[in-house]
């Protein structure tokens, strides 16, 4: 029973997945037909995440007082209707209007899953996990670059999305019963001072909590503060540019292909999926690779992979190396977010990791928040040319602040 509810969470990290991609591949063939600058999708990313960042830390209440099952179907329900939303706007002003409920229908999901997934499975789970958000993800830029291929048209695009994402929805009812049977029988990962051997590894940063970030946030009635618990800024941080670099890739390299490089939207589509697709495969194989290597280790080599796949788009452009450049940066950016949220139990205690991840997930919605207006501003008044530069710089502060983390937390041992 705890397997099915496990293929039931993978299957709502697709549903997650889904609408994250949509808009970088449609806006190419959106913002002319709108109206509108190219930058004016950083208006609507704003608002999406906006949303989702308020959802976030309102996590802990909401999962605390509905569960995460029921916030789970809510939460998928109100995002296919969103999407519905997307595909009937007649104007820029009705996609900011759907993109409110949309970013809210994410935050709470998303942090309700890493959390319980953390608590009660494996690392490899993590990383499975996140790499049927991959799917989801790789799913809407291929179907909407064939789409509109096709009939030109990316509002039925959209609409098939939404179908997608409220059939997901139906099955997340459906499955409701099972949340409450299963709650009961599932175990938590406790954190074990023998594991302490393992401090520098993914699994196991692993010590006892007083040990790890003092007493005065190793007891339950304690208060967070992120200058005062060891660690947490830095995650915060790694969290930050992370995201910003994921994002940023996401919803501008199919424009920097169509505007820089002059490539037809549907094939500029292929290379934002062949980047998903990156995450996706990457994750999979990275819930294989945790058997046998540390997930700090994992973490390190995927940044850099990221890095050579972010130059490799910037010197090569429209060619076959660089499309092996979005697949090279999907696949280093695959065993960096799940492995961070694994870790956060064993660094932080069971009793505040529900909480942190919902701090990490705002950090992370900061990230999506402030990097695409940027680079939508850059875009209209500079040139989207450096869109690789800036992704490049993320993935470099992203490198010092886990690599920071991890001194951090060998000093601990």
């Amino acid at each position: 029973m705890a397997q099915l509810l496990l293929i039931i969470i993978f299957l709502s990290f697709i549903s997650l997945g889904l609408p994250d991609a949509a808009l970088g591949t449609a806006w190419p063939a959106m913002y002319p037909e709108l109206g509108v600058s190219i930058g004016s999708a950083g208006m609507i990313s704003i608002v999406v995440t906006a949303g989702t960042i308020v959802s976030s830390l309102l996590s802990g209440t909401v999962l605390g007082r509905f569960g995460t099952g029921r916030v789970n179907f809510a939460s998928t329900l109100l995002t296919g209707l969103s999407l519905l939303g997307f595909a009937l706007a007649p104007s820029l002003l009705w996609l900011l209007i759907f993109a409110i409920p949309l970013g809210l229908g994410a935050g709470s999901v998303d942090a309700g899953l890493n959390s319980y997934v953390a608590m009660h499975y494996k690392a490899h789970h993590m990383n499975w996990l996140h790499s049927f958000w991959g799917m989801g993800a790789t799913l809407s830029p291929v179907i909407l670059a064939r789409i509109i291929s096709r009939t030109g048209n990316w509002r039925t695009g959209y609409q098939t999305i939404a179908t997608l994402q409220l059939v997901l929805a139906g099955v997340l009812l459906l499955s409701l019963p099972l949340w409450d049977k299963v709650k009961k029988k599932l175990p938590s990962h406790p954190i074990q001072p023998e594991t302490m051997e393992t401090a520098t590894s993914g699994e196991g940063l692993a010590l006892a909590e007083r040990e790890l970030i003092g007493p005065e946030t190793a007891t339950a009635g304690s208060k967070l503060h992120v200058f005062k618990t060891p660690g947490l800024l830095l995650a915060l941080l790694a969290f930050f540019f992370y995201c910003g670099a994921e994002v940023s890739m996401g919803l501008w390299g199919g424009s920097l292909m169509v505007q820089v490089h002059g490539m037809a939207v549907e094939q500029a589509g292929n290379y934002v999926a062949s980047y998903f697709g990156g995450i996706m495969g990457g994750r999979f194989l990275t819930g294989f690779l945790t058997f046998r290597y540390k997930t700090h280790t994992l973490i390190r080599v995927g940044i850099f992979i990221s890095l050579l796949g972010a130059c490799l788009i910037f010197l090569a452009g429209a060619s076959v190396a660089g499309q092996l450049g979005f697949i090279l940066v999907g696949l280093g950016f695959a065993p960096v977010f799940p492995g961070m949220i694994h870790e956060t139990p064993a660094r932080f205690g069971n009793y505040h990791s529900q909480r942190i991840i919902g701090f990490q997930m705002a950090s992370a919605y900061v990230g999506i928040l402030l990097f695409p207006p940027v680079t939508g501003w850059i875009a209209t008044r500079i040139s989207l040319t450096l869109l690789m530069p800036i992704v490049i710089l993320l993935i470099l502060a992203l490198l010092i602040s886990t690599e920071a983390i991890n001194r951090l937390f060998a000093r601990k041992a």
